[in-house]
């Protein structure tokens, strides 16, 4: 009995770790597609902590949401969010982390700016109701590249290495 009882917990841990990595690759995916709703879905309800690198820290999902909706649901803004190298940690029954590597990609064609950057995110995760929220992500930026796009289609770099402390290069 205690052997099954083990290799129930591997499995629940197994489907645990694999239902995080379809929220976070969900979260990402909803982003890309300007999906506010799905954005505002993959957090916490109550209590959802984001704090990105060149953000203030939002303290609940819908703050956050309205910030997305303002910068991001624009149809001059083409956004790539591609989240790798998870490394998900199960904390508890209904708690977890984890550590993701996220390459940014976006095209402002009204302003004629390519932005490349890198970022780690460290999130925990919580199960309530039955399903796994992202409960505080946070994000650290490690590289980062603005182009300025000419009208000829020329780039020219703008920005390399150190970001600017305005968001995404202002």
């Amino acid at each position: 009995m205690e052997q099954l009882a083990q290799l129930a917990a591997r499995i629940r841990a197994l489907e645990d770790v694999a239902e995080i990595k379809r929220l976070k690759y969900r979260y990402l995916a909803a982003c890309d597609a300007k999906d506010a709703e799905t954005v505002r879905d993959c957090l916490l309800p109550r209590g959802a902590v984001i704090a990105y690198e060149g953000f203030p820290q939002f303290a609940d999902r819908d703050a956050f949401v309205a910030v997305f909706r303002d910068m991001a649901c624009r149809p001059n803004i083409i956004d790539m969010h591609h989240g790798a190298n998870p490394q998900i940690t199960l904390t508890g029954d209904d708690t977890a982390t984890g550590v993701w590597s996220l390459f940014f990609h976006t095209i402002d064609t009204a302003a004629r700016t390519a932005l490349q950057m890198g970022c780690v995110y460290n999130d925990e995760y919580r199960r309530e109701s039955g399903r796994w929220w992202i409960s505080r992500t946070a994000t650290r930026r490690t590289s980062f590249l603005l182009q300025k796009i000419g009208e000829d289609g020329a780039t020219r770099v703008a920005v390399l290495g150190t970001p600017p402390d305005a968001p995404f290069g202002g």
